[in-house]
Formats: C-alpha cells, structure tokens, sequence
C-alpha cells in the first residue's frame, strides 16, 4: 500500500515535456511510481483530475532567511508552489556574525531584515540551527557579509590578511554544505569590489564545486558591461554563475534585454556555465539609501544620515541623479515611481510615493528622500518601478532564463504581515503560469514550468528534486492552470494566489491542501557535497 496516490492529473515532469494524464504514487517521501494508472491502494488518495500536477516550483533567488525564523510556515511561497527556497542573495546573509559585529550586521541589513533576531552564529552553527520550516532551503555565503566581518565598510581593497580571513569564513561556510556564495556589487561593501578579489572567490569557489551568484554591479546604465563582468568570472575561475534578478532598468536601457541574454547564450556555447533569473514585474525593490549615489552610503548608516543632514550633501545628490538617474535605477520618469514598501519606524506611510509625500510636504523630492532617510534611521524599503514590459515578456519566454521571486516569504498577519511588500512575494509563479501562460501567450505552459523546476534543479545540481521521476523527492505541486492566478497588487500585496484546489506537498508531506495549510513543517536544509551535488 502507497502513502499517497495523486491520481488522474495531467502530469508535467519538469523537463519541458507535454503534460500526459497519469497517476503518481508517494512513498516514505519519494516518488514511488508513476504511470497511466497505478491500481495498488493508498493511505491517502488525492484527486487530481482536472489539475495540472508538477514537481514543487525551485524559487532560486529569495530572501526568506530574514523571514524563516520567523515564518517558519512560509505561506506567501509555499501557496503559491513553491517548495524549495535559495537564500542569502546579493551578497547579504544573517552568518557568519562574528563576535562583536552583531550590531554591526544588525544595522547593515536593518532595510532588509527589520525584525530578524541576529546573534553571534559560524556559517555551521547556522546550517545546524536553522530551524524546522514548511519549504526546503539551501543557504549562501553573502560576500557583503564577509567584507563587513572582515573590513567593515571600508572603501579599498582588502590587505592580504583582509582576504585571507574572507576566504577561510567562506571555506567554512562551504565546508558545512553552502552551495556557494553571493555577491551585491551595486552597493557597498560589494562595490568597493575589483575583479581580482572576486576572481580569488571564484577559485575557492571551484575548489569546491560551489557556484557564485551575482547582483550585477550595475543593473541600468552599465548593465552590458556588468552582464559580462559575470560571465568574466565564469571565464576565468570556472564556475557556475547565476545572475540574479536580471534585469535592464531605467528607460535609457529598456530593450537592452535582448543583448544580454545573447550575451549569456554566447557565454554558455563557448562552455561557460552561466544562467540568469528574473521576477515578472516592472518594479524592482530595494532600500531606499540605495537608490543613492554611493558616496553617500560610504562609512555606515551613521555617517550617511549625517551626510543626509548637510544642504551642501542634497545639492549634490540632485545634480548626480539629474546626470545619471537613481543608483543602478536609472532613470525613472518620475518620483511617483518610488513607492514606500517597510518604513520600521514610519509605518504611516506605507504605500504611498515619494512625489506624494513631498506634494504633502511642498518639498523637493530629494529633500523628502533625506528627510525620510533621516527619520526612519536609514531602515527604509521602498519599491522602484523602472523596468520595460517588453523585457519582462521577453525574458519570461527566453528558455535561458530562470524563474526567482527575490522576495521573502511572508504572510498577511503577525511581523511578517507588516508594510507593504512587493507583490512577488505573494504571487511570482502564479503571475507567469496565469498571464504570461494563459493570457499572454509569451509561452507554453510545459516550458514555464521546466523554467520552475528542472531547469532550475539543473543549475542548482539539486540531485533528486525539480522533476518527476522515480526516486526523486515527492516535491509536488498541484493546481488548476484555469484558475491559478496572482491577485497580489502594489495597492494590496498581502492576498495568496486564487484556486481553491491548490495542494503541495514538501518531501511527501502535505503542506497545502485545497489551498489550506496544514500546520506541517517537513522542509530540509539542503547542503552541497563534495561533488558539488545537492542533497
């Protein structure tokens, strides 16, 4: 007798074949079988007819490390399909925090973690006490992170003694099963970066069959140069390299999309192992200090609100945003585009725009901006609308590019319910399946999937997870292609997918069921072996 028996969907393996009705039995939390019709009984019989069944969706790029601990249930993703989770992206991660530099990481991340308990913690220690969650999770070692562990945020190259101590951080990390590292070159620490101190990354990185994934150094006005700064790495260290969240922002750089991924392509029929992911949504999210040009971060959260305070420090902001546009933004047509996402310690203005805000105030927008900066100590998060529809849909339907949330999991109560997040957290692969799927027709429903799943299982080098198959981890997502949509909005994010018949299970275990969820937490940490292979 199986546990589980799904039985009569129209099953989509992950690796970009047809869907083809059948049933798919679970046993001890692996695929057991899979066939036209399975006869053997089950304990539990889930009806699938009508529905699409697929391996769980693999959201490659999230920051659910700041959330986990404290939704361990992991709603806002796992309604939505997901069952693994990639975290510790753009060069951010809560581990390694060494002793006297709690605070320290605590300020550095304060936009992007407000209510994430920090602690003195080895990249093992973590691995070892992350706690039980409903999704599985695979960590990164966040270089930001290390530079802050190890130099603070200085503005140089680090001395030798500097990188040697980075590096064996990272060698630990890597040791204890991390699939690899992060970086955030668009914002410092990680801009202070040259190519040769990544370049010795890459190699430790190699040494290890770990992989290096990459927030592009700039992601607007010098995207193409930064795009083959990545693949650069790929070049010489011999890694594999994920661009995250790729993206062409600013309108000087809508339709830049293209060049790229044929950048990528080229990179991969030379043998260069490189990929990229990206979000379906024309605005990105960041804190808001860097939306500024980075001599105005330099030194730490202190010395920019001190900096914010100076007349002479705003003239100059304006004059470098009227040359250049926003810090790796580009050029938005308006600050009506920037829109209060997290504000810690001014909540009241939660989803509403900076050219709002500076009306209300009769200000200039960047005055608003400092001002704003000022009062919520530099803790802001805000939503930045500057992308291309054009590239969105083309990078959805390119077959090389992955899907990735880039945001946390979150639920509509309790911390994790608070402010205004972007919609993605919320509805990220249900937006692609409803209406790039369905209503765009930008592309099948089998190669979205594969996008979600085997695809992205392959970059990863996850051993038994991202498709269908006998002995694989029943990883599995069920739902209904005609009524699984994203309602999350800018104006109401916190709302899970519609289908009321929406069912995931994580290592064999029901998680969801008829979109309901069940209390169970069966998700593992993931850690990488020796072979670079994922378990």
């Amino acid at each position: 007798m199986h546990d589980i028996l799904i039985r009569g969907g129209l099953l989509f393996d992950g690796s970009g074949a047809a869907g083809v009705r059948g049933d798919v039995a679970i046993d001890n939390g692996r695929i057991a079988a899979i066939g036209a019709t399975i006869a053997e009984p089950a304990r539990k019989t889930i009806d699938a007819e009508g529905l699409a069944v697929a391996p769980g969706f693999i959201d490659i790029k999230t920051h659910s490390d700041f959330t986990l601990p404290i939704n361990p249930k992991a709603e806002s993703k796992v309604r939505q399909g997901v069952t693994t989770e990639i975290i510790g992206h753009c060069g951010f991660s809560v581990a390694p925090c060494l002793a006297g530099k709690v605070e320290l990481l605590k300020d550095y991340l304060s936009p992007s973690a407000p209510w994430t308990p920090f602690r003195e913690l080895t990249f093992p220690q973590y691995l070892d006490t992350f706690p039980a969650t409903s999704v599985n999770a695979g960590m990164l070692v966040g270089h930001n992170t290390l530079r802050l562990m190890a130099m603070g945020m200085a503005d140089r190259a680090p001395t030798a003694a500097e990188l040697d101590a980075m590096l064996a951080l990272l060698e630990d990390g890597l040791k204890a099963g991390a699939l690899g590292m992060s970086s955030g070159l668009f914002t410092p620490p990680g801009s202070y970066t040259r190519p040769d101190e990544m370049h010795a990354f890459g190699r430790l990185l190699k040494k290890y069959n770990a992989a290096y994934f990459t927030h592009l150094r700039d992601e607007s006005n010098q995207v193409l140069e930064s795009v083959e700064e990545a693949i650069d790495v790929a070049d010489k260290c011999g890694v594999h390299v994920e661009i995250v969240h790729f993206k062409c922002s600013g309108t000087d750089n809508w339709g830049k999309a293209e060049t790229a991924l044929t950048m990528i392509a080229d990179a991969r029929a030379r043998g260069l192992d490189v990929d990229c992911d990206a979000y379906p949504y024309a605005a990105g999210s960041n804190p808001l200090k860097n939306l500024l040009p980075q001599w105005v971060q330099a030194g730490g959260v202190e010395a920019m609100i001190a900096r914010l305070k100076q007349t002479e420090t705003r003239a100059r902001i304006r004059a470098d945003i009227e040359r250049d546009g926003l810090n790796n933004w580009g050029r938005i047509p308006s600050w009506d585009c920037v829109q209060i996402s997290i504000s810690p310690h001014l909540p009241q203005f939660a989803g509403r725009t900076l050219l709002s805000i500076a009306n209300e105030r009769k200000q200039d927008p960047v005055d608003t901006l400092a001002d704003y900066l000022v009062d919520d100590q530099g803790a802001t998060r805000v939503l930045v609308t500057s992308i291309s529809e054009d590239d969105i849909e083309h990078i959805v339907a390119s077959p090389a590019a992955l899907v990735g949330s880039d945001g946390n999991c979150v639920a509509p109560y309790g911390q994790v319910g608070k402010g205004m997040p972007h919609p993605r957290f919320y509805g990220t692969f249900p937006r692609i399946l409803h209406h790039y799927v369905r209503e765009r027709g930008a592309l099948p429903l089998e190669l979205a999937i594969h996008k979600m799943t085997g695809a992205t299982a392959r970059a990863l080098k996850l051993k038994d997870r991202g498709l269908l198959k006998q002995g694989y981890r029943a990883d599995v997502a069920i739902f209904d292609p005609a009524d699984f949509r994203d309602r999350a909005t800018y104006a109401d994010p916190h709302q899970f997918p519609s289908g009321t018949r929406t069912t995931v299970l994580v290592n064999g275990v029901p998680v969801v069921e008829d979109a309901k969820h069940t209390e169970a937490l069966p998700g593992r940490v993931l850690r990488r072996d020796a072979s670079g292979a994922v378990l």
